[in-house]
């Protein structure tokens, strides 16, 4: 079973189409020149959010107003602090950039940046445009009637983290509650009293906070939630028999 998450989770590297996940191209079926396993992946991703997101200084490593770093410096300090990261090279960072379905990362020309999920002081240059009317916060059901009565704060991140669709919300907010609650965002009115909200990954936006008068709960029996309940269950079931056995 590990064997075959590697496999399938490596990325490789097709002379036509780029960067993908797995053992052939899903354009053309080439199988491509392997670049990287899972767990080298794994290292350098980990790596990278905490540089790009959280502790550029700590690897002595300058970043601009707006979130840039140098790839080029970002490999000479990783290579320096971590001797087992000697295999890493520059295109090792364009690729984990451009295989994250998420968009965590943007890389143009020699430099990288994280697109959301900050803790360090940036000026976001994102794009405001093409704003989906309706975007989606998961919460606690403990949370659920502050965020209602209150609105939406970023917490110890810079800006709230909104998703595109009710599942992706879902989805995330699973990670921290077992059935979370998800709150719906009037995006249309935001904008027009003046509030800013910027896409910053494949299905994340981002902004300063949400207004009470904004936010409403959706239904626990929404289809699209109803679906990810069902699958979260029987992931519940999988582990639970896979621990039996």
């Amino acid at each position: 079973m590990k064997v075959g998450r590697v496999a399938d989770s490596m990325i490789r590297d097709c002379k036509t189409h780029g960067f993908f996940e797995g053992q052939n191209c899903p354009s053309c079926n080439d199988e491509g020149k392997f670049i990287m396993s899972d767990r080298e992946r794994d290292i350098l991703g980990r790596r990278m959010a905490g540089i790009l997101r959280h502790f550029p200084e700590k690897f002595d490593l300058e970043m601009d107003l707006n979130g840039w770093v140098d790839v080029r410096e970002m490999v000479q300090a990783l290579t320096k602090r971590d001797r087992r990261m000697h295999w890493l090279r520059p295109h090792h960072i364009r690729a984990v950039s451009e295989t994250c379905t998420k968009g965590r990362y943007d890389v143009r020309g020699d430099m990288v940046r994280a697109t959301y999920a900050h803790t360090v002081e940036i000026e976001l240059d994102l794009p405001t445009d093409d704003t989906p009317n309706l975007l989606y916060y998961p919460c606690g059901v403990d949370e659920e009637s502050h965020m209602i009565e209150h609105g939406i704060k970023p917490g110890d991140r810079k800006h709230v983290h909104l998703s595109k669709t009710i599942t992706a919300a879902a989805n995330a907010g699973h990670v921290h509650h077992n059935r979370p609650v998800i709150i719906e965002v009037d995006c249309i009115q935001m904008e027009a009293n003046g509030d800013t909200i910027y896409h910053a990954g494949t299905t994340v936006y981002l902004t300063e906070e949400v207004e009470a008068r904004y936010c409403a709960t959706v239904e626990s029996d929404h289809p699209e939630l109803l679906a990810c309940v069902s699958d979260w269950e029987l992931d519940e079931a999988a582990a639970a028999a896979a621990e039996e056995e």
